[in-house]
């Protein structure tokens, strides 16, 4: 997630500055070498941005350094070009140079907040965490509206173990800009790691809307998706990135998984051939294509698969616990052991481990255990297909093992019910209904209230529930879900975190009702418009309708919402957005229409 703050003219405008220095010496053949205009620092600027837009670090250097020679530069303005070079040499592998050259920067111009972004995030990925958080805070307390300082900070309290922290961090970035993808995504990732993937699919549509060619958010969005069995989704996702980045082997491999859990064998093997085209060393390709051969009993190149993976990566439990599955298919189940034995040393709450343990254990004939196991599997890998086979295989009623929760509110019919480790709501008036009950924290979540909304709008209905506590340095915040429902058609159109408490704070979700569209501007940053079209607007095209009408209407709250522009990371060019980034951290401020560009001031910094 770390991102630069300068250094990014537009490409085609930085083409042209670079063009017209080369071009100036030989427009005019008579004219004497000293009529010849010598280039200025701001020309050299410029062009060395508009190398490093392009990936030309060592072209971008050169011309910092040319533009530094300048002895009537101000200390300002040495130190905004000492930032760019530290950008620059940071991104060519150069890291001594780089923290060389913000160290410069911070004496010549101590409040300029982007070196302390830029050269926390050099100390980052140099491991030095407590020195690159005091970078961070100070960039951000120097100018505290500094969206990708937020999502840089963000990152490194998810490298400290601090989740809270960080989705704290990164909800702050989304509220400074929320039409930016890279913190949306960084927060996405951050539920995904929490077994969250409707909050994450939620954040990583917002970012694919914010830029239709943003191919890790399609790839996220993709896992998420994959995670609650919606794998003809996830297939399409990967297929919108692959339109974009052809020659990504993790576009293949994720695919491929897809058609793995489809059990679409040969499609999948083509997809992790593929992969193994463009990355002959790719470790994941490997194991799962391994994995897809075994399904089509082709042992001997399965173990080849297998083997190959280990080989490059011996601490793989994914590619152990795999051949473990191999050998129980060729019958070596005490070979097959040793390498469960093994995976569970390198990764013990994997799904894939404990979903190979539980198949070595039914052929053991430890039937008990096995289905313990392949649920513990499904709790820590929701949506594994592997691990629901065996349990229907091995227990046909454990496709249903949902237990009721008592004491978790009983409003208008809603029950809560326990699926392993995650919850759900459900209605005995609304049968095809299932509420995804998504916590932050350990505990049991409670329902808390059940709102059906007002004529027109009486076909939404809004389910309130608790998520448990988010815990930060500044203190635990009590969080409350929402989910939207429409009850003709008894789906869940959008779930939204509806309130945060502390000691002496709350702040709630605004729900906006209108003819033809509804607007819910979350605490999140996250503002969602959903038209009207093609949905029930009537609660009595229920056959229970009249059960459900007698519930109250959802309170209306005043609404507004902030906005931002946007940035990309400087260490990640293709995953990020194509848009202009602003060179200034900046306050946050409501952006009501892009103004085109006076001059190369406003290109540069927005």
């Amino acid at each position: 997630m770390a991102t630069e703050i300068r250094a990014r003219a537009n490409p085609k405008y930085a083409m042209a500055c670079v063009l017209a220095l080369v071009a100036m010496p030989g427009a005019a053949v008579r004219v004497s070498a000293q009529d010849v205009t010598k280039p200025t620092a701001s020309s050299l600027a410029d062009a060395a941005a508009g190398h490093l837009a392009r990936g030309q670090t060592s072209e971008a250097i050169n011309a910092y350094s040319a533009a530094l020679a300048d002895n009537t530069l101000s200390n300002d303005r040495r130190a905004t070009l000492l930032n760019d070079r530290g950008v620059a040499y940071a991104r060519a592998g150069q890291v001594k140079l780089a923290v060389e050259d913000f160290n410069n920067a911070a004496t010549l111009f101590p409040e300029y907040a982007a070196i302390y972004n830029n050269r926390g995030n050099l100390l980052v990925s140099l491991g030095l965490l407590k020195e690159a958080k005091k970078d961070l805070d100070r960039a951000i307390l120097l100018a505290p509206g500094y969206t990708s300082a937020f999502n840089n900070r963000a990152g490194l309290y998810l490298k400290l173990g601090q989740t809270g922290d960080a989705l704290a961090d990164f909800t702050r970035a989304v509220q400074l800009s929320p039409q930016t993808p890279a913190p949306l995504t960084g927060r996405g990732r951050v539920y995904l790691s929490m077994l969250r993937p409707h909050a994450a699919a939620r954040d990583f549509t917002r970012a694919v809307t914010a830029d239709n060619r943003f191919v890790q958010g399609y790839l996220d969005r993709a896992s998420a998706k994959l995670m609650i069995s919606n794998y003809q989704e996830a297939i399409e996702d990967v297929s919108r990135a692959a339109a974009f980045d052809v020659n990504n082997p993790e576009i293949y491999v994720l695919r491929g998984e897809a058609y793995l859990a489809l059990r679409d064998m040969p499609a999948a093997i083509k997809d992790f051939t593929q992969a193994l085209t463009l990355d002959p060393k790719h470790v994941g390709a490997y194991q799962s294509r391994g994995l897809a051969l075994a399904r089509t009993e082709a042992y001997d190149d399965a173990f080849a698969d297998l083997n190959r993976a280990i080989e490059l990566d011996p601490r793989s439990a994914r590619a152990f616990a795999y051949r473990a599955f191999v050998y129980k298919q060729t019958g070596q189940v005490g070979v097959g052991q040793k390498d469960i034995e093994t995976a569970l040393t390198l990764d013990p709450k994997s799904g894939d481990v404990l979903w190979a343990k539980a198949e070595i254990e039914e052929a053991q004939g430890l039937a008990d255990q096995a289905v313990a196991d392949a649920k513990l599997a499904l709790a820590w890998r929701p949506g594994s297909k592997d691990a629901m086979e065996l349990l229907q295989r091995l227990d046909p009623g454990a496709g249903d093992d949902r237990v009721e929760v008592a004491n978790a509110g009983l409003i208008e019919g809603w029950r809560l019910m326990r699926r392993g480790a995650q919850f759900e709501a459900v209605n005995d008036l609304l049968v095809r209904l299932v509420v995804p009950v998504e916590m932050l924290s350990e505990g049991t979540p409670k329902i808390v209230s059940w709102d059906i909304q007002p004529a027109p709008h009486d076909g939404f209905g809004i389910l309130r529930f608790s998520a448990g506590q988010l815990q930060t340095s500044a203190g635990a915040l009590d969080m409350q879900m929402a989910a939207l429902v429409d009850l003709a058609a008894q789906r869940v159109i959008t779930i939204v975190p509806d309130k945060q408490s502390a000691k002496d704070t709350t702040k709630s979700t605004v729900w906006t009702f209108e003819d033809r569209r509804i607007t819910i501007a979350s605490i999140d940053g996250v503002t969602e418009e959903l038209p009207l079209e093609g949905v029930s607007t009537n609660v009595s095209a229920l056959a229970a309708g009249g059960a459900l009408g007698a519930a109250a209407g959802a309170r209306r709250l005043s609404s507004g919402a902030p906005t931002g522009t946007a940035w990309a990371p400087w260490n990640e060019p293709v995953a990020m957005p194509r848009t202009a980034a602003s060179s200034q951290p900046r306050p946050a401020r409501t952006v009501q229409k892009k103004k085109k560009p006076k001059n190369i001031f406003e290109l540069l910094f927005n």
